[in-house]
């Protein structure tokens, strides 16, 4: 019975190993006839670089401005540039018998094998140089057995058909060294601002150490991490004979020293600070990443290889930033300037300059932001009226906050009346303070600057000489009395502004009340919003939303987006917008803006200036070009100190630097000037419309001859002067008493 169950035991034992064993046999004869027999093959195509993968920004004359990427480039270099200390260095860690094997180390191969059958789990590597690169070129980064295997086949059959310098030197140009620099060329020039051909033992050392665990190891964020792993790099190229004794502690005493550690007492393996080009014009491209990351995505912008021609005019662009150069000369930080062209008939972004410097802010001041919901004294949030565009859409935004824009916003409230029907010469009281009805208590009273006022004036007289006492009723005025008389004036006014494209545009009855201090521009706007909107007055009422691209094509070559032949968008009347230009020129030619905004052209525009003379603006246009310049700080609103004058309004040195820029902008473009303003039709004012109004009372009469202002009858009676020039960036500036009109108490305008 016991020789019957050996019999039994042997036959089962027999069995389970020819199950077992042969097949596993089988499978390492044919892994390993693909590996170690000249078996033909056909490698597949390496994958593609990641330096070709970045988006290239060109200039409206084709020019490459910029280039967008996740990392550095992979930069080029040639075998011969490889030093052999470098070859040493890499062979010495990873690979001892790199010249010795085909591909694959069989010893190394085994032992990574059975330390993940005995973890289950792919847990060492055992890959050689070759595999290295494999896995770079031809397979993904996954972690299993099946990749395993394919990379070593791979690995085979490319040392059987390429010569080893060329795989060591293939590897050492595509391998990932940290700090975004992928590559030996980029590793050199990143670390230590020279080409590979210059590094020395140390230096290589110090690269080889990082390769294992780039990010773990990353010299600049852990120098004795990586000073430890280039000794143990350089203790291996001793010990395998690449260098002899008095070479290995001469690169020994050479300790890893980071740049920003200052100067070091003696021999160092300096690591300089990460450097990112810095295009010519920051601000403009730190716009068109925005634009296109908020439409297209990170990943497409960064590796997607897109090719995006910009309407970035360089002439325009240096004139804008020579402009705010000119004007911030002789101040500091966090004093700030911000400027943005748009051309009316296409919406193309021309010129854009965001403030002093964008390497240390990082923020972009023309582009602005998007509001917060309003919330009342308990945090609930509060009814919104009219939402800004910027809640719905995905917006672009500089990294900060928008500013108020004062008096420059009343254009809209104008804009507004002129849609309803109310005429240019339509005759207001002008009081030095003026409370809207039903008002208590002096936050809501509103005053002209310095108490000007007392008598009556038109529209045209009052835009240009800028009251608040005219505005704030006005925005109640345009309204219609069925659904509210007063909060429709509000709603209306939003919408327009909304619709004229600023996104930041929102009312709010609850928060904003009804006191008129809405119109006085309460609400923060990015002054590319408003060269953007009021381009569309110069555009005769149409629109074409303001873009920084003219066309873009993917790595194929097909286009993505192409903005060369919009159809513009009738936002309001012909006569409506022609007449708030008409208007508008009496800033210009005699009210607050001048003699500052006059360009020897017809131009049009309005000063903006908040309470405490926090924000000053002056936005203005020609037929060809609409343009806005904000001056503040660029880390809170508060009192403008330029150059010891604590009273600089939109008048003065924005309206001073707009005039500076435009000049120059336009000195080859003909002179043009806007066309006569068709009359402003009265409505019924029960019949708020939304594109010029309906006929219902006879049309006021046209005027044929443009006649200047004069001053209304009545006890209002002041000789329009307007301020002396300034011209920035002067030692001093000159603000006269009539500027601008600012309240002295409540919301700011």
């Amino acid at each position: 019975m016991l020789t019957f169950v050996r019999q039994m035991f042997r036959g089962f034992s027999l069995v389970t190993l020819c199950v077992l064993t042969i097949p596993v046999v089988a499978f390492v004869c044919v892994v390993g006839a693909w590996i170690f027999l000249p078996l033909p093959a056909n490698l597949p195509t390496p994958k593609a670089t990641l330096s070709s993968q970045g988006t290239h920004i060109y200039d409206v004359d084709g020019n490459e401005v910029a280039l967008l990427r996740k990392f550095d480039q992979n930069i080029p270099v040639q075998r011969s540039d490889i030093p052999e200390v470098m070859k040493q260095a890499i062979i010495s860690s990873e690979d001892h018998n790199f010249y010795k094997h085909r591909g694959v180390d069989p010893r190394g191969a085994l032992r990574a094998l059975w330390a993940d059958l005995r973890n289950k789990t792919v847990t060492q590597g055992g890959s050689t140089i070759t595999q290295q690169y494999v896995k770079l070129a031809y397979t993904n980064q996954e972690r299993t057995l099946t990749r395993k295997i394919r990379e070593a086949i791979l690995a085979s059959q490319l040392d059987r058909q390429v010569d080893k310098d060329e795989i060591l030197y293939r590897y050492l140009s595509a391998a990932y060294f940290g700090d975004g620099a992928y590559g030996i060329g980029a590793a050199a020039e990143s670390y230590f601002h020279k080409p590979v051909s210059q590094l020395n033992a140390s230096e290589a050392a110090m690269l080889v150490g990082i390769v294992p665990a780039p990010t773990a190891r990353a010299p600049r964020e852990d120098p004795e991490t990586a000073e430890g792993n280039r000794k143990a790099v350089l203790k291996e190229m001793l010990q395998q004979h690449y260098l002899t004794q008095p070479q290995y502690e001469d690169a020994v005493a050479h300790p890893v020293w980071l740049e920003s550690q200052g100067t070091p007492n003696g021999p160092v393996t300096m690591v300089f600070k990460a450097t990112t080009p810095e295009p010519k014009y920051p601000y403009y491209v730190d716009y068109v990443k925005r634009y296109l990351v908020n439409k297209y995505g990170e990943d497409r912008v960064y590796t997607g290889g897109l090719r995006v021609q910009t309407a970035l005019d360089p002439a325009m662009q240096d004139d804008a930033e020579a402009s705010v150069t000119k004007a911030l000369a002789g101040t500091s930080a966090p004093l700030d300037m911000a400027l943005v062209s748009v051309e009316p008939q296409t919406g193309f972004v021309k010129a854009l300059v965001g403030g002093r410097d964008f390497k240390k802010a990082q923020v972009n001041l023309a582009l602005g932001g998007c509001p917060p919901r309003p919330r009342n004294a308990k945090g609930q949030l509060i009814k919104v009226q009219v939402e800004p565009t910027c809640w719905s859409e995905k917006s672009i935004t500089g990294g900060g906050t928008g500013r108020q824009p004062g008096s420059s916003f009343k254009t809209y409230v104008l804009a507004s009346a002129f849609e309803v029907g109310i005429p240019p010469t339509k005759v207001y009281s002008a009081p030095s303070a003026w409370s809207p009805p039903g008002c208590k208590g002096s936050t809501c009273v509103v005053h002209n600057y310095e108490s000007e006022g007392g008598g009556s004036a038109t529209l045209k007289v009052a835009t240009a000489e800028s009251f608040n006492t005219v505005f704030a009723p006005l925005i109640r005025d345009v309204g219609t009395k069925e659904t509210g008389h007063v909060v429709d004036g509000f709603i209306h006014t939003a919408n327009l502004a909304k619709k004229l494209g600023v996104t930041s545009a929102y009312y709010a009855q609850d928060f904003h009340q009804t006191g008129g201090n809405y119109a006085l521009g309460t609400i923060d706007v990015s002054p590319l919003d408003m060269a953007a909107a009021y381009s569309v007055f110069a555009n005769r009422g149409e629109r074409e939303p303001a873009t920084p691209v003219v066309k873009i094509l993917d790595v194929t070559g097909k286009t993505l987006e192409d903005n060369s032949n919009r159809q513009a968008t009738r936002v309001v009347a012909q006569n409506v917008a022609d007449n708030v230009t008409d208007t508008l020129r009496g800033v210009v030619d005699h009210g607050t803006a001048y003699p500052n905004a006059q360009i020897g052209r017809p131009a049009a525009g309005k000063t903006g200036t908040t309470e405490s003379f926090t924000n000053a603006w002056f936005v203005g246009y020609t037929p060809t070009l609409s343009t806005a310049v904000w001056l503040g700080y660029s880390d809170r609103p508060h009192t403008i100190n330029y150059k010891g004058n604590t009273k600089i309004a939109g008048g003065t040195v924005p309206a001073a630097t707009w005039g500076d820029y435009m000049k120059k902008a336009l000195k080859d473009v003909p002179v043009t000037d806007f066309s006569q303003p068709a009359p402003i039709t009265a409505v019924n004012s029960n019949a708020l419309t939304q594109q010029g109004g309906t006929t219902t009372i006879p049309p006021i009469v046209p005027q044929t001859v443009r006649p200047p202002d004069t001053t209304p009858t009545g006890s209002y009676d002041r000789t329009v002067t307007g301020p002396p020039s300034v011209a920035p960036p002067s030692t001093t500036t000159t603000v006269p008493s009539s500027l601008e009109t600012v309240p002295s108490s409540g919301a700011a305008h």
